[in-house]
């Protein structure tokens, strides 16, 4: 289905998964990483009183 798609790569590229896996893992890792940075931040009696 994505053959016409892919210009230059084969349907089935093992470098192209593995490519396409590793940078679909940094984003994720960057998407949980960034808020729970934030939030650590956070002194727990300030986010308490919030509440």
């Amino acid at each position: 289905m994505l053959k016409g798609v892919l210009y230059g790569v084969d349907a089935m590229d093992p470098t192209t998964f593995i490519g396409v896996t590793l940078l679909l893992g940094i984003v994720v890792l960057l998407a949980c990483w960034i808020p729970a940075l934030r939030a650590s931040r956070v002194h727990p009696m300030v986010a308490l009183r919030a509440e």
